[in-house]
């Protein structure tokens, strides 16, 4: 026998073993799937006895909120706050929950904490659930294939919730799409998402693809061709993943037109998302009067810059940190300059790893010789935040693409001049003309921020002023009142679901 009639006759066998198998595997595929599919069921079944039984106790209804971090002091802190408040008030005859992974603080330093930061005040008791594993979303956990992992983690942290306090209605509150399915399809329950940020977002597939550096690209990968081919295959599939999740969601609200494009790309669920720009108190400053503010600090010989964000990586606390060295630099600023400004940079730390970063960043400071201008204000009450802002000249914004931007609108609602970055939220919804006239400046690099705060100190009190009030006129879209009429009509759907 030749050769080739050998290789003939093996091939032959092969594919006869091949296809005497393929029955046996179908027939196992099927009963997997049927063992799959009835463990799923007896779960769902459980959960939903827990339901019932706690029903049968409570005699309401109620409503969860997934937020990990609710102790913090962010926007989308604030966002939860002010959506229980709105909620209470309107539903008197339903009980609120909020899974959080805060330990070592009880329910009342919580709300007290959201009564200092926020000044809000809820009507009645929430119910807390305290999770134990929080540690699974955290970012540390994951050096490589971050994204894979905190999702991942958010699978099993929601599956603590779930087993914890089953809820009639679910509202995800802080970005964890992949908790939705496990509610929805394991808890029965049905299921809202209010997205500050896509996990995900066709912005960082391209910052991949053109293989520029970023916190989220680092230089070893954008360097790299091959895994920087490798990383936009990853991006691809877990967008995908993303999308098969976010799209399990009832109801889905956006806080802005940047996010919305991008949610409506990944989710594909436009007849049930809408935008609901975050809520701002916007109120507490519009009450502080501004007109000679501006006179005053000219007579002082001081301005301040401040910044407002949490101090996360995405901030991008060493660009206002170096464009401010530059201001300094600028001819004119010194050295007289050094005794009229200073940068005060303002936010809160979430964990150790923010802690760090402030570390970093007074390092920084010390590094360009700028310590003596620097002040950094860690986790303040809402008056000193107040105050701060109202005293500012310039407030400063950096975050590439930053979703929505509270701090942006607080600026501004405080007669600071912003000037916030050219992407996302505040290019295309907050820092925007009004009344046919500028209600701010954008920047987006060194340069261009140091040449922004130069123009602006070197205007008159007068053209401040007129910005100022202008900026001002235009952030009441953004007040508790708007959001809370667009929240409440928005998860209207989802509480008709319930049986009152």
């Amino acid at each position: 026998m030749s050769a080739h009639d050998h290789l003939s006759c093996c091939l032959c066998d092969l594919i006869r073993l091949l296809w005497s198998l393929l029955l046996p595997c179908f027939y196992l595929s099927l009963v997997l799937t049927a063992i799959l599919f009835l463990f799923i069921m007896g779960v769902r079944s459980w959960l939903q006895m827990k339901r019932k039984s706690r029903r049968a106790q409570d005699g309401r209804p109620a409503v969860a909120f997934f937020h990990p971090y609710c102790n913090a002091g962010g926007g989308g802190e604030r966002v939860l706050w002010c959506a229980l408040r709105a909620l209470q008030n309107r539903y008197q005859d339903v009980s609120f929950v909020v899974y959080t992974g805060d330990q070592g603080v009880t329910a009342e330093e919580i709300l007290d904490g959201a009564r200092r930061r926020f000044n809000i005040r809820l009507s009645r008791a929430v119910k807390f659930v305290f999770l134990k594993h929080r540690f699974l979303v955290e970012a540390k956990l994951y050096p490589h294939f971050t994204l894979l992992g905190q999702s991942v983690g958010s699978i099993f942290l929601g599956w603590e919730a779930l087993t914890e306090f089953v809820p009639d209605l679910y509202i995800d509150s802080m970005g964890y799409a992949f908790t939705l399915p496990v509610f929805r399809y394991l808890g029965g329950c049905h299921v809202g998402s209010y997205v500050h940020y896509p996990t995900i977002s066709t912005d960082m597939l391209s910052v991949v693809r053109e293989r520029n550096p970023r916190f989220n690209n680092a230089d070893y990968i954008s360097s790299n061709p091959v895994l920087s081919a490798i990383k936009v295959i990853y991006y691809c599939v877990f967008a995908l993943l993303y999308g098969l999740a976010g799209s399990c969601s009832d109801v889905v609200m956006v806080n802005s037109t940047w996010t919305l494009g991008h949610i409506l790309a990944l989710w594909r669920a436009p007849n049930r998302t809408s935008v609901v720009y975050p809520p701002c108190d916007v109120q507490a400053f519009l009450d502080v009067p501004i007109g000679d503010e501006d006179e005053e600090k000219e007579r002082k010989k001081c301005h301040s810059v401040v910044s407002v964000g949490q101090f996360r990586p995405e901030k991008d606390h060493r660009l206002q940190i170096k464009a401010f060295r530059k201001l300094l630099d600028r001819k004119g600023m010194e050295p007289a300059g050094r005794e009229t400004v200073k940068l005060v940079l303002i936010g809160g730390c979430r964990n150790q790893e923010d802690e760090e970063r402030v570390q970093m960043l007074k390092g920084l400071c010390l590094d360009l010789g700028v310590v003596d201008r620097v002040e950094f204000k860690l986790n303040i009450p809402f008056e000193e935040l107040k105050k701060e802002l109202t005293d500012a000249t310039i407030g400063l914004h950096t975050m590439w693409n930053e979703h929505f931007g509270i701090g942006v609108v607080e600026c501004m609602a405080a007669g600071t001049i912003i000037l916030a970055h050219k992407s996302g939220g505040p290019k295309l919804d907050i820092v925007v003309p009004y009344d046919n006239g500028p209600t701010g400046f954008l920047a987006d690099d060194e340069d261009s921020y140091a040449d922004a705060m130069e123009r602006i100190l070197s205007m008159t009190p007068a053209a401040r002023l007129e910005i100022r009030r202008r900026a001002r006129l235009s952030v009441t879209r953004f007040s508790d009142q708007e959001f809370e009429g667009s929240f409440l009509s928005a998860v209207e759907p989802l509480m008709s679901t319930l049986r009152l």
